[in-house]
């Protein structure tokens, strides 16, 4: 194995937009188990502090504000959620398109598959495919596809992504 030339940078946190912010807090805490850092609260368009400053640079002006909150998962990777004036009271995802460029999906990990995909269910998400075994008769590491109530894709696995990827890694 090539020994990598860069040291390996660590996943801070994940952006998601979403129509209702207060749904979306009460989805992802409610049924993915992660937990409020900052509950949701609104960024206003201005130029005089240092958030307004920053937002301007990323969205560019005439956005007027948005509504923020912030998340963690239980090994304290962040998930931002966003909803904008424009997307209040929406339920378009972006259409699912895995073969252009631009961020797929994310996943996470729950040893429950099949309760975890239930729960997404039965809180208005759906199930895209059924959940299907990556080594059938090796390794009992399982994955499926889902999507949130708000059409955000995402995938769950039932063993971390070294255990599921190394070879050697899971005897038994």
């Amino acid at each position: 194995m090539k020994k990598p030339s860069a040291y390996p940078r660590s996943f801070s946190h994940i952006g998601l937009t979403v129509p209702d912010i207060q749904k979306a807090v009460d989805f992802y805490t409610g049924i993915m188990g992660w937990y409020v850092i900052m509950e949701p609260s609104t960024v206003e368009e201005e130029s005089e502090t240092a958030i307004g400053k920053m937002c301007i640079d990323v969205f560019g002006e005439g956005w007027e504000s948005f509504q923020i909150a912030h998340l963690a998962t239980s090994d304290g990777i962040g998930i931002e959620l966003f909803s904008f004036k424009e997307s209040l009271g929406k339920k378009e995802a972006p259409d699912f398109q895995p073969f252009n460029t631009g961020l797929f999906h994310f996943c996470v990990q729950d040893p429950d598959i099949e309760g975890l995909v239930e729960k997404i269910k039965a809180a208005g998400g759906k199930q895209r495919m059924p959940i299907r075994e990556y080594y059938p008769d090796e390794k009992p590491f399982r994955m499926c596809y889902v999507e949130d109530p708000f059409g955000i894709v995402f995938e769950v696995y039932s063993h971390s992504y070294e255990l599921t990827y190394s070879s050697g890694a899971y005897t038994g």
